[in-house]
C-alpha cells in the first residue's frame, strides 16, 4: 500500500473540501476507485470532487443509473461517476461500455464498488478508501493504485 494522503474528516463539508482540493491536483484521464461501505460517504466525496472541477449541478448517487455524466466547465471532457454495486463482474460492465469511461484521456472517472471490475481497472489509478469512525467522522486514505 502506497499511502499518499490520510485525513480524518469530521463533517461532510470537510470530506467535500478534501475531495475538491484533490480534484484540482489530478490530471485529466485520472480514474479513482472509491472504496467504502454503504453510507461511508462516497457520494459526498464525489460531490466535493465535482465542485473542485467547477461542476455546479447537483451530484447524486448513480446507484440505479449505474453512471452519471457531468460535463466539465471548459467543454472538454466529463466527470463520470459510476456505481457498480449492481454489476456482477467485468464482463457485465464491458457490455454497457465501461471501458469508454475508464479510458477517456480528457475526463475523470470515479468508480464506486471497483472490486466488481478489478481485472479491467487501468494501471495508475488512485484509490480512495473511506472508513466510518463514528457518526460524523471518517478516515479517508488516498493511495496510488497498481
Amino acid at each position: 500500500m502506497n499511502t499518499e494522503k490520510k485525513i480524518i474528516s469530521r463533517s461532510e463539508a470537510e470530506t467535500e473540501a478534501f475531495a475538491s482540493a484533490l480534484a484540482s491536483e489530478l490530471p485529466r484521464g485520472t480514474v479513482i476507485a472509491l472504496e467504502g461501505d454503504l453510507g461511508a460517504g462516497k457520494t459526498v466525496f464525489s460531490r466535493g470532487f465535482a465542485r473542485g472541477l467547477g461542476i455546479t449541478e447537483p451530484v447524486s448517487s448513480p446507484t440505479y443509473t449505474i453512471v452519471q455524466e457531468y460535463p466539465l466547465p471548459d467543454g472538454r471532457g466529463m466527470l463520470y461517476h459510476l456505481d457498480l454495486y449492481r454489476i456482477g463482474n467485468s464482463a457485465s460492465a464491458l457490455a454497457f461500455g465501461v471501458d469508454e469511461f475508464l479510458n477517456d484521456p480528457e475526463s475523470f472517472a470515479l468508480v464506486e464498488w471497483p472490486a466488481r471490475i478489478a481485472d479491467i481497472l487501468p494501471p495508475g489509478m488512485k484509490i480512495v478508501r473511506i472508513r466510518h469512525l463514528s457518526d460524523s467522522e471518517r478516515e479517508i486514505t488516498l493511495e496510488a493504485g497498481a
